[in-house]
């Protein structure tokens, strides 16, 4: 049996700030995006994913895999987007098993709507209260730990 490395102090702090901040965070974009369109923020990101892809679209699986979610969590999401008109599903022409998810105009307008205080919430309690080398500091980081834990998928 191997021996536990126990986190020393340096570690837990980084650590603790880590998990503090992703769900304070996290519940702040929740509540901006609830109050300004009643989405949740996997429904945003999706949004964001298709608005950012050629013809507004992605395969599901394509889909689940940027937004980091399992299929049948997308599928549920993509469900509740497709009832509030902001998202299609569409046969993938290349493949007729494959499904794409389509955004609309009106999930287009949505976002286009919705951004901007999404925005300013992310500016106000992450990307404004770092500076630049900070800010290059964090994304080297979490990209060498999203790397580590893509690879070990």
């Amino acid at each position: 049996m191997t021996d536990t490395r126990w986190l020393d102090a340096t570690e837990m702090a980084a650590w603790s700030a880590f998990l503090s901040t992703a769900h304070l965070l996290e519940r702040r974009i929740e509540e901006q995006l609830k109050a300004a369109a009643g989405l949740t923020h996997p429904q945003y990101e999706i949004l964001v994913r298709l608005a950012g892809s050629p013809g507004r679209q992605l395969r599901m699986t394509e889909l689940a895999r940027s937004c980091v979610v399992s299929k049948s969590a997308l599928t549920y999401q993509i469900t509740q987007l497709e009832k509030a008109g902001l998202v299609e599903r569409a046969t993938c022409p290349s493949d007729e098993r494959g499904v794409l998810a389509v955004l609309t105009e009106a999930g287009l307008s949505c976002l286009e709507r919705v951004a901007p205080g999404h925005l300013e919430v992310v500016r106000a309690y992450l990307i404004d209260r770092l500076s630049r080398e900070e800010l290059h500091t964090v994304s080297t980081a979490m990209q060498r730990t999203e790397q580590a834990l893509r690879a070990s998928a």
